[in-house]
């Protein structure tokens, strides 16, 4: 079995919290994109776990986790992740991590360009986390960036370095003006915290394929959702990578491989970190009162994520996009203190109404929420393990959103810890 758990709307709507109770139905999780410019919360009978770049599986014991050759890894954040996971009697060893030798290193010089970058764009700024991820990609994409199977080769690593440095140079020093790069101190950054994951490093293409021939089952997590992806979101609010279910063999290292399923997860209401449009954006007390209900503080930077009810011209889309074969509703105990409770059913664009997605930023950033409202529960949830323990209204809730996005749900959460979910199918 191949499935890839992905995102439907901006991002921060629970898959890791997913990936955590289904990856024990799964041999292999494999994190396919991105950097650590996201984070998932998990919280199981272990603790509480932020996760950056390491996939949800690493917190189970027989699991092995990967970290494909389409993701960006910052050796120095991953240090200190798999040490906290460690303080956390949390096991990580190569047996229980492999990272792809075609994974790209995120150095500290593209940490450095996107501080600049979002300095310099002021206002304008497109709410990066200033962690190196587009400056990184960018790299890549020009082909001139250090892969994690670099660190295997210590002497021509220097040479590559240097070479690269003089040439980052002429944008860090000439083009900002800032302190020139030191080829020496990326070398000696690059032995404290690449070095002692040498042993981690290995070819996933091969050992995905000997998984997959031997009928071991893969799960697939992406980071953020449809709407960041590089080409089919909110250009230019958006991440440098592809975060759709269809690249997740690619980005994985099987790109002949077919998923089985994509299990797309979206909240009960809609969250939002960053700057652009967001349509469904919820203000004042109203906006207050959800955003404390579901603790909506970004895992990756604690900036206060934005918020709105659920916005079903968004989620349809990133529905659409994903090609989810069923959903997870996550957060839906954060509804219970509503009376009434807030959907965005479309939007007004220009005296209109419209129910498809916007594809240009200006109409988006011109588009107008049509809300409705939906009779709430009132009660805590927390305890329901199946539909019969729901109230009416949340039943009818669930129902709705089925029907709005055109897609069955198959779990929703109600609440953080792992066994705290009901399953419908």
């Amino acid at each position: 079995m191949l499935t890839s758990i992905v995102g439907t709307n901006w991002g921060d709507e629970g898959k890791g919290r997913m990936v955590d109770l289904l990856s024990r139905d799964y041999d292999v999780v494999v994190r396919y994109q991105g950097g650590n410019n996201a984070g998932h919360t998990v919280v199981n009978e272990r603790g509480r776990f932020i996760l950056n770049l390491l996939p949800s599986g690493i917190l189970r014991d027989e699991t092995a986790n990967v970290l494909g050759p389409g993701m960006v890894v910052d050796l120095e954040h991953l240090t200190k992740e798999t040490t906290a996971l460690r303080d956390g009697g949390i096991s990580v060893s190569p047996k229980h991590l492999i990272l792809s030798s075609r994974a790209v290193i995120c150095l500290p010089y593209h940490r450095l360009l996107d501080q600049l970058e979002e300095d310099r764009l002021g206002d304008k700024k497109f709410g990066s986390t200033r962690r190196g991820i587009s400056p990184v990609y960018a790299d890549k994409y020009m082909k001139k960036a250090l892969r994690m199977g670099d660190l295997l080769h210590p002497d021509s690593l220097q040479e590559k370095v240097r070479e690269i440095v003089e040439w980052k140079n002429l944008t860090v020093e000439k083009g900002y003006g800032h302190t020139p790069v030191d080829a020496e101190e990326i070398l000696a950054w690059l032995d404290t915290y690449g070095r002692p994951f040498v042993p981690y490093i290995r070819d996933t293409a091969v050992f995905l394929k000997q998984a997959m021939n031997t009928g071991k089952s893969v799960l697939f997590e992406a980071q953020l959702g449809a709407l960041r992806d590089v080409d089919f979101g909110i250009v230019p609010y958006t991440s440098a990578s592809t975060t759709l279910a269809s690249y997740a063999p690619i980005g994985a290292g099987v790109p002949y491989a077919k998923l089985d399923q994509v299990i797309g997860i979206m909240k009960a209401y809609s969250s939002c970190v960053g700057e652009g449009p967001f349509t469904c954006e919820l203000f004042g007390e109203e906006g207050d009162a959800l955003r404390e209900a579901g603790g909506e503080y970004g895992a990756a930077t604690g900036r206060p994520r934005r918020v709105g009810g659920f916005d079903v011209v968004a989620s349809r889309y990133g529905v659409q996009m994903q090609g989810c074969t069923s959903l997870a509703v996550t957060k839906l105990d954060v509804l219970s203190y509503m009376k009434k409770i807030p959907v965005c059913v479309a939007y007004e664009l220009n005296g209109q109404r419209i129910e498809d997605f916007p594809v240009s930023i200006d109409d988006l950033n011109a588009a107008k929420p049509i809300y409705e409202y939906l009779p709430g529960f009132c009660c805590d949830i927390s305890d329901a393990r199946s539909m019969e323990d729901l109230p009416r209204e949340a039943v009818d809730y669930i129902r709705f959103l089925e029907q709005a996005v055109g897609c069955p749900v198959q779990y929703v959460s109600v609440g953080a810890e792992r066994e705290a979910y009901i399953k419908l199918f």
